[in-house]
């Protein structure tokens, strides 16, 4: 199982940068990039946002598991539609001041909770959709692509 630390150091490298090249890049010292590789600091959402920008990669592809991920589905462009009108619609939801409630009492968020709350919908529409994709797609239909190992 991946750590986050572990899934941007591979992203890194895949992307072909250093330490230092990502750091300049993120506006990061060269030191917090290894700190958060070691898994030794939990870096806020706008320090996630900027790593996955530098490397070019959706930000859930950092946030996830890929020892998971390598023997998943590939989605197609109409599951992505999909997921993305079941998010628009849970958020459409969510936009109800009373959507949000504990003891009866709305809850109020700020633009980085609300922003962590959509990652994390998506995250798990996405999780349900390929889940659902590799439980119902008979074996002979399943791709089974190992070249990129």
């Amino acid at each position: 199982m991946n750590t986050l630390g572990t899934n941007i150091k591979e992203a890194r490298k895949k992307a072909g940068l250093t330490q230092m090249e990502l750091a300049k890049l993120t506006n990061l010292s060269r030191s917090y990039i290894g700190d958060i590789e070691k898994d030794r600091y939990n870096p806020s959402l706008a320090t996630l946002k900027a790593i996955a920008n530098a490397l070019n990669q959706p930000l859930d592809t950092i946030l996830t598991d890929n020892d998971i991920n390598n023997n998943e589905p590939t989605l197609t462009a109409r599951d992505e539609r999909d997921i993305k009108k079941h998010l628009d619609k849970a958020l459409e939801n969510l936009e109800n001041d009373e959507a949000l409630m504990f003891d009866g009492e709305p809850v109020e968020m700020d633009t980085e909770t609300k922003e962590l709350l959509k990652a994390s919908l998506e995250n798990s529409i996405r999780l349900a959709k390929t889940l659902a994709k590799k439980k119902y797609t008979p074996k002979k239909y399943q791709k089974n692509d190992k070249s990129d190992d």
